[in-house]
């Protein structure tokens, strides 16, 4: 069925009236505004979607709803150390189909056969899925939403839509969990009419995401909701009155970002990155002998690291800090023995910060080489530093800095596999797409995807439908 036999409802009250030519019309404007040269494609993929959802829950209005996934272009880790971050959204994104149930339930598929089908009522403490399940990160939206805003809480019968290439890749680091979560968070909002400040949304979505025991910041979740079409967003993850500074910094006009998935998944709720997360507490707990104020690693960033080093062990435990009585708060899957590399990580933190300042500074001066060296240099601590790489990921480096145009490339997300991405003349596009895989499939024997990322907006509902 095409996209076009499917009625876009306004508020008009003849819309649905209106002949199906101008319909069509309407469904294509809204998508360009989304994908660009890319709504085509997604026609293709919303009349899939529409005609499952009938398939499933029968004949009816149905709400369709968005978040898309994200590239960070510079600042990895910084976002829960209250640092700096400028991630860019996709035009990669995980679609909601939903219609109102008359109780507290949500049904729940997958257009994926990956995916079994979930069934939950909202509430306050909703018992988890076996861990891994796909979908525990909608039952953590419905969580906090039953915590945040009870009484006002309609259930649904949804669909959801994410399978590559159009949909966002899973594991890969560029946030397909984060958008899943948010998706949720804006489907039960406007189920219930809530209507937060984007700074309330994005913080109400870090929150339910803690549901699954990753305990990381608030970046994914703002790109997701406040992303703009052809620009980066600059994020200062510190909360001032309980609101956030963030600018858009266009995209620089003759440079594509490409982003290159190496194929090795990660999960973020694997030991490894909470250990990070209580490093750089540890971090924060021993700095406060010299700076009782601090409460987060942000705070010494005026501090010259030759000051701040000699503060902080190479290594020590959890349970070695426990005892000299510093507390660092709830840290799931740290046990106790591990080891923590605090000056390092501390390390990366705060370089990392001021290379995302330098990083806004280039780019609105327009130095594109300087920012180039800025991603490289980034690359280089994640890796050395937080150590967060893995082979596969520094052959995707190495091939990509052999290209003509590519002025810097870096490993973008958690880390421990997924993406990089790399920032290339247009003229040099196409052999980066050529060479790179060709490499990466030579040295590793892996296929690797790549993709040109276009700068989306952010989440929100795209429109409503009768099927």
């Amino acid at each position: 069925m095409d996209l076009s036999s499917h009625q876009w409802n306004t508020d008009d009250a003849d819309a649905a009236s209106a002949d199906f030519r101008r319909s069509e019309m309407n469904n294509l404007t809204k998508l360009f505004e989304i994908y660009g040269d890319g709504a085509v494609d997604q026609r293709g993929r919303y009349t899939a979607a529409l005609d499952a959802f009938r398939a499933l829950y029968g004949p009816g209005p149905v709400q369709i709803f968005r978040a898309p996934g994200r590239v960070n272009l510079i600042g990895e880790h910084t976002d829960y150390n209250h640092g700096y971050v400028m991630p860019a959204a996709l035009d990669k994104d995980v679609l909601l189909l939903a219609h109102p149930r008359r109780d507290g339930e949500i049904h729940l598929a997958n257009m994926e056969a990956d995916f079994p089908s979930q069934a939950f009522r909202i509430e306050a403490n909703i018992e988890p899925a076996p861990n891994g399940d796909w979908s525990n990160y909608a039952r953590g939206a419905a969580q906090e939403a039953a915590r945040t805003f009870a009484g006002l809480l309609h259930g649904f019968d949804g669909l959801v839509s994410s399978a590559p290439p159009l949909g966002v890749p899973r594991g890969a680091g560029v946030s397909s969990s984060s958008a899943l979560t948010v998706v949720m968070a804006v489907a039960l909002a406007h189920f219930a009419e809530w209507n937060p400040s984007p700074a309330r949304m994005a913080q109400f979505c870090s929150d339910a995401e803690w549901y699954v025991g990753t305990r990381g910041g608030i970046m994914d979740q703002f790109i997701a909701l406040l992303g703009q079409r052809d620009h980066a967003l600059f994020l200062d993850c510190r909360p001032v009155d309980g609101d956030f500074r963030t600018e858009t910094i266009p995209l620089p006009e003759e440079y594509r970002l490409l982003v290159v998935n190496s194929g090795v998944h990660h999960s973020n709720v694997r030991n490894e990155f909470n250990a990070r997360v209580a490093s750089c507490r540890a971090g924060v707990a021993l700095l406060r002998r010299e700076f009782p104020a601090i409460t987060h690693l942000r705070d010494v960033e005026s501090f010259g690291w030759t000051l701040l080093e000699p503060l902080l062990p190479e290594e020590t435990t959890v349970a070695t800090l426990r005892a000299d009585g510093h507390d660092l708060g709830d840290l799931p899957n740290v046990a106790a023995n591990t080891l923590l590399r605090v000056r390092a990580c501390c390390r990366h933190v705060w370089s990392e910060n001021r290379r995302v300042l330098a990083a806004v500074k280039a780019m609105r001066m327009g130095q594109i080489e300087q920012l180039g060296i800025l991603l490289n240099e980034a690359h280089a601590s994640a890796r050395d530093n937080y150590r967060i790489s893995v082979p596969e990921l520094e052959i995707l480096v190495e091939a990509a800095s052999e290209i003509a145009g590519c002025v810097g490339a870096r490993l973008t997300g958690a880390g421990w596999g997924g993406c990089i991405v790399a920032l290339v003349h247009k003229d040099g596009v196409n052999e980066f797409q050529r060479r790179v895989p060709q490499i990466y499939r030579e040295k590793s024997g892996r296929q690797a995807g790549v993709f040109l990322c276009q700068a989306s907006p952010g989440a929100g509902m795209v429109g409503e439908f009768t099927v």
